[in-house]
């Protein structure tokens, strides 16, 4: 904050990894610091921030250190031609499996969260099925819809 204090028209980014106990660990320190610095920088393009690795708690949070070009061609390959559908019948797609997922994919919580009858949400997601190539009833697949939806 200090020296943030003296240049508040730039922003500053800072990144910190664990601390290494010997020289065999400067190596991963140096690799945790400079991911820790890619998600500051990612986070707050427009504001000073400092990020250390023990704050990267949730998979939104580790990804923010991914390079954007990376996250951009994970979510690609993920949601395949969903995202090159139809624009507002994809987005509906969309919004419904985020909701889902939100929903910890109950589909009756999701249905009433989006005032929708159910079988509606059931004919979405086989749609979101169909055009992703991924079985929302298994976890792996609903993990990796999941990350490629926070890749945005």
């Amino acid at each position: 904050e200090l020296v943030a204090g003296c240049e508040p028209g730039v922003p500053l980014h800072g990144g910190t990894g664990s601390v290494a106990a010997g020289p065999g660990e400067l190596a991963g320190a140096l690799a945790q610091a400079r991911y820790a610095l890619t998600s500051a920088r990612a986070t707050a393009p427009d504001a000073s921030v400092l990020t250390d690795t023990a704050t990267l708690t949730s998979l939104e949070a580790l990804l923010t250190g991914v390079p954007a070009e990376v996250r951009a061609a994970y979510r690609r390959t993920v949601l395949g031609s969903l995202l090159n559908g139809e624009r507002a019948a994809s987005a509906v797609l969309l919004s419904t499996l985020e909701t889902f997922l939100a929903c910890d994919g109950s589909w009756a919580r999701t249905a009433e969260a989006l005032h929708l009858h159910v079988n509606t949400v059931h004919y979405r997601m086989q749609r979101v099925e169909h055009f992703t190539g991924r079985d929302l009833s298994r976890l792996s697949d609903r993990l990796d819809l999941w990350a490629a939806l926070l890749c945005r």
